[in-house]
């Protein structure tokens, strides 16, 4: 053989290696945040995972779910506030409404307060540490079901009153009915007994994750079992506390299939949020996850 065939042979190799790494493929935007999953640690006694056998819900099994999707004319959140609020719950309400606009990158509207005398003696009881509860289930099916607006996606409730599931149950931070698309949380437990400046930031914090929690549920979310992550099962406050506000990649893929928004945005959108407020370690997660995309 030639050195004129050699050469031609070494530019032609050359050539086509030029070609594959300009057009190798780039990582979509949930491969590339998937590098920042935390993997969950094994469960121990007390954790929701422990006594529970839960399936993994792959991104096919989500796919194929009947679920609640935004559409024309019906696609905005709501909250509907029930209780007595002081100025410092209002502003976690409000603040609450614009973190899951940025979450969920939906409208999200706050409804005008409805007193707690909406609910009647049958949907109340004196829980053993002395609070007044309220019957969650009374409240999905009796208020916000009938409530609902016309052009709702999803209708949560908040109050600053206890909730209980059932009657063999101490207390549930909230509850969502998928089919309807109604959920509902309290603020009562996420104060450790009374909101204040000091406290602010951490009962915030735990009011959008159960609430982005709920409303995942509504959007046909499973407990994640993927990652540590919002849509995580919590037994109590300190597990809610372990697990973070940020979605992992699974549980942004499948939300994002149903939601079409632009996955960037949505994150720079959170990073200012977590910013403004100075909830750092959430703060943290969102820069890492930019770092990735650059």
């Amino acid at each position: 053989m030639s050195l004129g065939k050699y050469n031609f042979i070494f530019f032609y190799l050359i050539t086509l290696l030029l070609f594959f790494s300009c057009h190798k493929k780039e990582k979509t935007y949930i491969e590339t945040i998937a590098l920042n999953d935390v993997q969950l640690p094994k469960a121990k006694p007390g954790d929701w995972r422990y006594s529970r056998d839960e399936k993994f819900q792959t991104f096919d099994d989500f796919q194929k779910l009947k679920k609640i999707k935004p559409e024309p004319g019906k696609n905005t959140i709501y909250l509907q506030p029930i209780g007595e609020f002081n100025e410092l719950q209002k502003k976690e309400i409000e603040l609450t409404r614009e973190y899951l606009s940025k979450y969920f990158q939906l409208q999200t509207k706050v409804l005008p307060v409805l007193s707690n005398t909406i609910f009647p003696k049958t949907a109340r009881r004196i829980f053993k540490d002395g609070q007044e509860q309220i019957l969650a289930g009374y409240v999905l099916d009796s208020i916000l079901v009938k409530r609902k607006p016309k052009d709702a996606v999803v209708f949560m409730g908040i109050t600053e009153k206890d909730l209980y599931p059932r009657p063999e149950w101490n207390y549930v931070f909230g509850i969502a009915s998928y089919q309807d698309g109604v959920g509902v949380t309290s603020m009562y437990r996420f104060a450790n007994g009374g909101l204040s400046d000091s406290n602010f930031n951490e009962s915030l914090e735990r009011l959008i994750k159960v609430s982005s929690h709920e409303i995942g549920h509504m959007f046909g979310l499973n407990h994640c079992l993927n990652a540590n992550c919002v849509m995580n099962g919590t037994n109590t406050l300190p597990e809610t506390d372990f697990h973070f506000a940020r979605a992992c990649s699974l549980c942004q893929q499948k939300l994002n299939s149903s939601i079409q928004y632009d996955p960037k945005k949505r994150l720079l959108d959170l990073k200012h949020f977590f910013e403004k407020q100075h909830l750092n370690s959430e703060l943290s997660r969102a820069e890492l996850d930019l770092q990735l995309l650059k």
